[in-house]
């Protein structure tokens, strides 16, 4: 899905604001009224952006974007932050890879290594990795979800219990500040919880954005992981959460 220039303006303009108007839009770009409301309805098709009366939100809440969409969203963000987890995990390591846009950037980072076991519940993840003869791949069974190719339900779960890894990389739909992680399917919950108590070191990767939404579903809490790889984590009570329950910070983001 290639985005026009504009169009990627304005989904960052919305993310740092929240919330974008028409007019103000037209006058930053010099152009019409009429021209920025094809741009947010065709950014809205695409469940970019939300679209609301006179502009468009950033969006957020119980509404789960499209998987392919979530991809365009922050996407250099989740390539530094895949190379950043990817630098903590060495050759010949056994690892959990659960579903997520971030967590397949963890993926591609760690193609160059060697003498992985990969176990996960991500098709995407598989099938990426699968092609290169020194990292095995293990592939949980069950319900296959046709939104984003993840494998989910009692019988992954049960699969997942069978291992003990060295490393677990998660992702999560939303981070609450009381450091609560969330997501918006139970089944995926499950799975993420049991590979939560499945591996010696958790690694939590996910973008500033995540702070900024909100799901239904508890996975666990933000004490329970080792590292927390994220571009930036500017929430005072997120940090203290760290500080205090001994979780590795990285930001891949310089604060200024």
């Amino acid at each position: 899905m290639y985005l026009p220039p504009r169009h990627v303006e304005i989904i960052q303009m919305a993310k740092d604001k929240g919330r974008v108007l028409v007019d103000d839009l037209a006058a930053h770009f010099s152009v019409t009224p009429q021209t920025i409301r094809k741009d947010l309805n065709d950014l809205c098709d695409q469940r970019l952006l939300s679209r609301v009366h006179g502009g468009a939100l950033f969006p957020s809440g119980i509404e789960n974007m499209e998987y392919e969409a979530r991809r365009k969203i922050a996407a250099d963000e989740k390539e530094a932050i895949g190379k950043a987890a990817a630098r903590l995990i060495p050759d010949s390591a056994s690892l959990f890879i659960n579903i997520g846009t971030t967590t397949e950037a963890v993926s591609n980072a760690l193609l160059d290594h060697s003498g992985l076991m990969v176990i996960t519940n991500n098709i995407n993840v598989a099938n990426r990795m699968r092609v290169y003869p020194s990292i095995e791949v293990v592939i949980a069974g069950g319900v296959v979800r046709g939104s984003d190719g993840g494998v989910v339900g009692e019988a992954a779960v049960d699969f997942i219990k069978q291992f003990k890894v060295d490393y677990a990389v998660i992702g999560a739909s939303a981070i609450d500040h009381d450091g609560a992680l969330l997501d918006f399917d139970f089944r995926e919950v499950k799975v993420a919880q049991a590979i939560i108590a499945n591996a010696r070191h958790v690694i939590l990767v996910s973008d500033r954005t995540k702070f900024e939404r909100t799901a239904p579903v508890r996975i666990g809490h933000l004490s329970q992981v080792n590292t927390f790889i994220t571009d930036r984590c500017e929430i005072a009570s997120v940090r203290r959460i760290c500080e205090e329950s001994e979780v590795q910070l990285i930001e891949t983001t310089a604060r200024a």
